[in-house]
């Protein structure tokens, strides 16, 4: 038996060990989940049997308290238990079928011998709970299997720097305990593992990368210092899995001190949400928070307006040029994204503080309690050097007293005896059990008429004057809606505020004026959302969650320098783990160009933050790298993963009803050669319909995604080329990639964002007309020419 025999063998065997072991103990724990199980259905159905209930007098009822309580933490903790070893079930099926991916043997120093280190999802002690047979990937020294060769190393651990030598590096892929491959390697996670995963086929979900993490990534999972680690990285660099194994790193780290809700994902859109949702759980961890920014907006103003999104936006970005007031539409929208508008709010905040608050009459039974007048006088009458909202809560402190007065004066006018003489038996004892809780009533008292009478004259009056009370605790005596207005209003106030300091755009008039127009419609538009909501948080005082510990923020190159602003006061507590690629900067306020994360890390001092670069593409074959790369600046540093496959095809159509059948033929093929995942990707959402019933015919299983698509699944999908972004299918058809829908500078970064969705085969079709400029002679070349006489399934 030759030596790599020899080794396969000995390696199957501590396989097969482990695997017996771990079969040891999903045994003991489903039987011990079953019995725990059986334990709390017994409790619960024999709770009240084990409670003494009695409520005679003050130490029975102490009695009945303390056996409650005693009965509801016994169920506690059972419910506890099952959770635990139902956890711990599942972590140990997982290790049944692949117990361990990697194995080190590292010697420290001064140690004569090495141990034998074998890395999986999750740690496993031997029966006699003294050795480990597996470590955690997130262990301290399991980072010698992502950033070392063979070779002197050294990993950080709580107690400090543990150095020694690494002797060996082995990687495995084993399935259903079976090893079936087995190589040594260096520096690098060996590209036949690598090979292997990425070869396959997507899935509807994103998967854990603990196997495959290269030593860049494992740079960010592990980083603990910065309070801002930005990561730049090209389409299909692995961004997004490495943050996500992060968060897990992130829970073992510090187990006991950080749990799952103190994590915030802000992510693209709802289908990312499901997309990505399988990862932690898979590695033994609860999911985070996980959010979009529009979703929050929605929450906290979509009541008041009608809320733009940020697709329609973008829609309108990419269908709208012709129409008039769009260019100055789209200056407002790069306006208003930028540090310019939020240094222009600050002045206006400061204004604001001094004089232009607008406020709203409180009016009780249509009648003034305390005019807009009085309140504007009251409240720039108190102490300028206090904050806005400290000065706002003094107002409402006099207005409550103010409302007293009013009260007082209610109880004998003549409406309330109508009131009280019409009181339905229902709210007469609603009103005699409130009463029977205030300080001086006797049952007695309610048989005395007069004093009857105003009890619930006070009762009437004091309903009647709620909402008003809610309404001034929540401080809606200003308004808030005309105050940003006000800013709108006359071109020339805004002018006046700037003061030289801010410079405005060339169409700020015209901004203003469209501005104006959707407010009164009641339309809020996405560019004015977030600083609309942070004008009314620095108003009333910012809503600040400080329980939020890491804030994770994909597809980052796509938010606004003022959505940066909002968030670094919204979670002031919060370490920001900022992901993107500025090359897939796609919304409307980038079209222009963009200053990449300089927005960000300005709120940051410089020694905190750190920047990771990931220039190497994992997702696409090296064909499909190639032609991607040339179509961006700069796209000669991407380096794309030795993963061959086909090239790219290109196919001119006469017309749409042959690119129709052109389309549906190459998905057939697409199906028939096994892709699991296969996109249609349209520019817009008009187009994507106008695709999705054309095709449907030819195509039955076809589904088309919209923006209000929560869940990701396989298939054969029509999809708007935004929606597309932070997913990767199996196989990418850009239905039209001709110049009539490509062409502009502002679309470049979109088109490239579009065909780096492909993992194995990527198809470009053209109705008529031209090719898009982005596609250089030098892209052609790289691609497999199809015209309309020659592009039959056959031929790819």
């Amino acid at each position: 038996m030759n030596q790599t025999n020899q080794n396969w063998s000995l390696e199957q065997q501590r396989v097969d060990e482990v695997v017996s072991e771990i079969s040891r103990r999903i045994h003991l724990l489903e039987q011990e989940t079953l019995d725990t199980k059986s334990e709390m259905i017994d409790i619960r159905k024999n709770f009240w049997d084990d409670v003494t209930v009695n409520f005679d007098d003050a130490a029975e009822r102490a009695e009945t308290f303390a056996s409650l309580k005693q009965q509801a933490e016994l169920l506690s903790e059972r419910e506890r238990t099952h959770r635990q070893a139902a956890l711990q079930l599942r972590t140990l099926n997982k290790l049944q079928h692949s117990p361990y991916f990697g194995r080190i043997d590292y010697a420290e120093e001064g140690e004569q011998s090495a141990e034998a280190i074998y890395l999986g999802i999750s740690s496993l002690r031997d029966g006699s709970d003294e050795n480990y047979l597996i470590y955690d990937w997130r262990a301290p020294v399991s980072s010698l299997y992502y950033d070392y060769p063979p070779g002197p190393a050294q990993y950080e651990t709580p107690m400090g720097t543990i150095q020694g030598e690494l002797q060996l590096k082995r990687q495995y892929m084993i399935r259903e305990g079976v090893i079936l491959s087995l190589f040594d390697t260096g520096v690098t996670i060996g590209d036949e593992l690598l090979q292997a995963v990425l070869g396959g086929q997507s899935d509807a979900q994103m998967k854990s990368i603990v196997a495959t993490i290269q030593r860049e990534q494992n740079r960010i999972i592990r980083n603990e210092r910065s309070r801002l680690l930005v990561v730049q990285g090209a389409a299909g660099s692995g961004k997004t899995s490495a943050a996500l194994q992060r968060v897990a790193y992130l829970l073992y780290r510090y187990r006991g001190v950080l749990t799952a809700d103190q994590i915030v994902l802000f992510s693209p859109n709802p289908m990312f949400n499901s997309y990505v949702a399988t990862v932690l759980p898979e590695l033994g961890e609860e999911n985070m928070q996980q959010t979009t920014f529009q979703d929050y907006l929605v929450y906290r103003i979509g009541k008041a307006f009608k809320l733009e999104g940020p697709y329609a936006q973008l829609e309108y970005a990419l269908t709208n040029a012709d129409e008039p007031g769009y260019k100055a539409r789209m200056e407002g929208i790069r306006y208003k994204a930028s540090m310019n508008y939020a240094q222009l709010m600050e002045r206006y905040l400061v204004y604001l503080g001094e004089q232009g608050l607008i406020f709203r009459s409180l009016l009780f039974r249509g009648e003034s309690v305390v005019d807009a007048d009085t309140l504007k006088a009251y409240f720039y009458s108190l102490d300028h050097s206090i904050a806005i909202p400290n000065r706002l809560r003094l107002v409402a402190e006099w207005l409550l007293e103010k409302l007293k007065e009013r009260e007082q004066a209610a109880c004998s006018e003549a409406w309330v005896e109508k009131e009280v003489e019409l009181l339905d038996k229902e709210t007469y004892l609603k009103a005699f059990q409130s009463l029977k809780r205030q300080k001086g009533f006797t049952e007695e008292s309610f048989n005395d008429y007069d004093r009857e009478h105003r009890f619930l004259a006070k009762y009437v009056v004091a309903e009647k004057f709620k909402p008003l009370r809610s309404r001034i605790k929540k401080l809606g005596f200003i308004d808030l809606k005309a105050i940003y207005r006000q800013l709108f209003t006359d071109p020339a106030f805004a002018v006046s505020i700037a003061n030289g300091g801010c410079k405005l755009p060339a169409a700020w008039p015209e901004i203003c004026a469209g501005m104006v127009n959707r407010l009164d419609g009641g339309e809020m538009a996405y560019e004015d959302a977030t600083p609309f909501l942070y004008l009314v948080e620095r108003i009333r005082g910012f809503q600040t969650n400080t329980s939020v510990r890491h804030l994770l923020i994909d597809e980052a190159q796509d938010y606004t320098a003022f959505q940066f602003v909002f968030l670094k006061r919204m979670f002031p507590r919060s370490r920001v783990t900022a992901l993107g690629d500025l090359n897939q900067s796609i919304n409307a306020h980038t079209s222009g160009g963009s200053d990449g994360f300089a927005a960000l890390t300005e709120l940051f001092e410089p020694e905190e933050t750190e920047t990771i670069m990931l220039m190497r593409s994992y997702r696409s074959t090296r064909q499909i790298v190639e032609f991607t790369s040339r179509l961006i600046e700069g796209g000669d540093k991407i380096e794309p993963f030795n993963r061959d496959g086909l090239e790219p095809t290109l196919t001119s159509a006469a017309g749409e009803t042959e690119l129709h059948r052109l389309v549906s033929c190459r998905i057939e093929a697409l199906l028939s050669a096994g892709h699991g995942t296969i996109a249609v990707i349209c520019k817009t959402v008009s187009q994507s319909r106008i695709a999705y019933e054309a095709l449907g015919k030819a195509v039955p299983e076809l589904r088309l995604l919209e923006k209000e698509t929560e869940s990701f699944e396989p298939g054969v999908i029509v999809i708007p080329s935004y929606l597309a972004k932070g997913v990767e299918f199996d196989a990418v058809i850009v239905y039209d990639a001709s110049s009539s829908e490509y062409s502009r500078e502002s679309e470049r970064r979109l088109f490239y964002t579009v065909c780096t969705r492909a993992m194995h085969e990527l198809h470009l079709y053209a109705a008529e007309g031209e090719w898009s400029p982005f596609i250089t002679d030098e892209a052609k070349r790289l691609c497999a020419l199809e015209s309309q006489k020659t592009a039959t399934v056959n031929s790819v």
